[in-house]
C-alpha cells in the first residue's frame, strides 16, 4: 500500500489447509513446507504418565500384580498392559511426544499396538 491509499474495510486471506481426523478428534492440516506451532497431544501425555506411575505403584511393592492394580483402577488388565508397555519406549520418542514433535501418525492406537523392543527399531516404526 503506498502513502494516502485508502486502508480498505475488508482483507481476504486464503490460508489452504485440510481437516482429518486424528485420535477421535479433527485437527487442521496445513499444506506441505508450511510450519504449524507444535502441539502436545495430551492423550498420549496421560497415557505416558498413568504408565509410568503404574510402573512405581508395581515397582515400589503397592500392589503385587498388574491385575490387582487394574481392578484397583478399575480398567481390564489387559487394556493396563497395553499402557505399561510405553514405559519400553525409547527416551527420544517419549521427549518427541511430551513437546509435541512426534508427527500426526503417532497416535495412542498406534503406540498401544505392539511395537519392537530396541529402541533404533523403534525410530524407525514411528518414523521419527
Amino acid at each position: 500500500m503506498t502513502r494516502g491509499a485508502p486502508i480498505p474495510d475488508t482483507v481476504t486471506l486464503h490460508v489452504p489447509f485440510r481437516v482429518v481426523k486424528r485420535g477421535g478428534r479433527k485437527e487442521m492440516q496445513l499444506p506441505e513446507g508450511a510450519t504449524q506451532s507444535q502441539r502436545t497431544d495430551s492423550t498420549l501425555v496421560k497415557a505416558l504418565a498413568r504408565a509410568f506411575r503404574w510402573k512405581r505403584m508395581l515397582e515400589s511393592g503397592e500392589y503385587a500384580t498388574i491385575a490387582e492394580l487394574a481392578e484397583r483402577e478399575g480398567i481390564a488388565p489387559s487394556y493396563m498392559t497395553r499402557v505399561l508397555r510405553l514405559t519400553l519406549l525409547a527416551p527420544d520418542i517419549i521427549d518427541a511426544i511430551l513437546d509435541g514433535k512426534q508427527g500426526p501418525e503417532v497416535t495412542l492406537a498406534q503406540v498401544l499396538e505392539p511395537f519392537p523392543l530396541t529402541w533404533q527399531h523403534q525410530a524407525l516404526h514411528f518414523s521419527l
